[in-house]
């Protein structure tokens, strides 16, 4: 939503402003000169990145348009299953819960937060860490040790294709010169026609420098920052997860572990305490 809005603004007062002054939209309308930079931007983004980042840059585009997951209800279906899981654990055994963990869509706990299900990759990390504290070869350190080791390396992959964006981003003002440039000597080639035509040339390679300018600070770049947030956001998520672990791994009761879960969340996602007892509480 964000997105069609801001470029609904920054179309609207580039173009309307140049409007009021008396501009002709027609001037803007330079097809060649986008196809330069668009596709020497592009080219210059094949050549800096295997193909792999490349798809993944370009998958990540649709995730603008439905903004972050990561709400408050869904971090408090998050609390609700980890408190739901240590509450087993101390009641029956770490044992009890192997089959929830190796099955989680067969599980009956797990059955009962289906935005937790549906994303796998949270799915595993969490069933990943119950596997290693049923197996009890690793204690709290050492699997805190792991934890960050994993979350480092997601990290590191969640940023490759914001670092390719915020890349092309640098490169639209420059490949904007190399089509007003390439403007300037078509210009000069034509220097002896009309004033009208001369004219109409430079401001096309004008509009070149303009366009590589506006994408890039207008749009490309701020879509980098964009799922850079996407990318916090989630990695937030994951800490959540870590902290409620490791403070069940040393010894506090259910509750007081989701509490430690629930203070490292933002203030715009984080329930209340007795916000997040009461969902709980409903859910047992």
């Amino acid at each position: 939503m964000n997105l069609i809005l801001g470029a609904v603004i920054i179309l609207g007062c580039v173009i309307g402003g140049y409007v009021l002054e008396h501009g002709h939209i027609a001037a803007l309308m330079q097809p060649i000169e986008l196809l330069i930079i668009g596709g020497a931007t592009f080219g210059s983004f094949m050549i800096s990145h295997p193909m792999s980042v490349v798809k993944k840059s370009l998958g990540t585009i649709p995730s603008l348009f439905k903004g972050s997951p990561y709400n408050k209800a869904k971090y408090m279906e998050l609390l609700a299953l980890m408190y739901a899981l240590f509450t087993k654990i101390r009641k029956d055994g770490l044992i009890a819960l192997e089959a929830d963990i190796e099955d989680p869509e067969k599980s009956a706990i797990f059955s009962q937060y289906p935005g937790i299900i549906a994303d796998h990759h949270v799915t595993e990390f969490i069933c990943d860490y119950f596997r290693l504290m049923v197996g009890g070869s690793m204690n709290a350190f050492e699997i805190e040790n792991l934890m960050d080791i994993e979350l480092e390396s997601h990290h590191q992959e969640s940023h490759k294709p914001i670092a390719a964006i915020q890349g092309a981003s640098d490169a639209l003002p420059a490949m904007g010169i190399v089509a007003a440039v390439l403007g300037v000597v078509i210009t000069m080639g034509a220097i002896g026609g009309p004033p009208e035509e001369l004219g109409h040339k430079v401001g096309a390679a004008l509009v070149g420098t303009m366009l590589g300018i506006l994408l890039s600070y207008g749009f490309v770049g701020p879509i980098a920052t964009s799922l850079n947030h996407q990318a916090e956001d989630e990695a937030k998520f994951y800490i959540c997860i870590k902290t409620c672990i490791l403070a069940y791994l040393n010894g506090y009761a259910p509750q007081v572990a989701v509490e430690f879960g629930r203070k490292v969340l933002f203030s715009e996602v984080r329930p209340g305490f007795l916000e997040l007892e009461e969902h709980v509480k409903q859910k047992k």
